[in-house]
């Protein structure tokens, strides 16, 4: 009998508090939105299946961190395990876009010298008239740190599946091309009872994703 999922990927969402990252995990996992979120303390669990090939399935593990400094020291111990995330700012909070280098720098010293991949997040797109951060000036943020950048609304639900699909294929491509491997004592990536066997190439190569 086939696995319910080949693979088990840890992701976490990153970003200041108040840009969405409840209100997009919620919208990903149970399709539902709220205008009002209760503040999320230290760290909340969600989890949903994606298929990135036929009949290859991940499962996603995802952690929703508490943007507020105070709380920072419980999220920090989340940081190492991950494989990845979507590190996310809120168009309308031209703040929260000018932390994206100091979370990006933070969770780069835990996880060292494990790869972890992000795709940045533009969200609350739907606010088009209370922009303060343009689509041009996020893509060459995007640009500069190599990473891809997607816009999205809770609320509309626009491109919320879009970006955890982004995120978890580039997961899975840099698994094929051996960037990221299985390791003793690391819960970034876990294999399921029936996993797809991947021919890691001997010579180091590199995905196609800006990871």
């Amino acid at each position: 009998m086939d696995a319910i999922w080949q693979y088990q990927f840890r992701v976490i969402l990153l970003g200041d508090s108040t840009v969405g990252k409840s209100s997009i995990l919620k919208r990903f996992t149970d399709g539902t939105f709220s205008e009002i979120q209760d503040p999320t303390v230290g760290v909340d669990f969600y989890a949903r299946l994606l298929e990135v090939e036929p009949g290859c399935r991940i499962k996603l593990q995802l952690w929703d961190t508490a943007g507020q400094e105070r709380f920072r020291s419980i999220t920090r111990s989340y940081y190492r395990n991950s494989v990845g995330g979507l590190l996310m700012f809120d168009v309308t909070n031209r703040k929260s876009f000018e932390s994206i280098r100091e979370w990006l720098k933070e969770v780069n010293t835990h996880v060292y010298p494990n790869k972890t991949i992000f795709v940045l997040i533009g969200h609350k797109s739907d606010l088009t008239a209370e922009r303060k951060v343009s689509r041009e000036e996020a893509e060459k943020l995007a640009d500069t740190l190599g990473l891809d950048y997607l816009e999205t609304s809770a609320k509309n639900n626009t491109n919320v599946d879009k970006a955890f699909m982004k995120l978890t294929q580039c997961i899975y491509d840099s698994m094929k091309v051996g960037e990221i491997a299985f390791e003793h004592g690391w819960d970034g990536v876990k294999r399921g009872f029936n996993p797809r066997v991947l021919n890691f190439p001997k010579e180091e190569k590199q995905s196609d994703c800006n990871c």
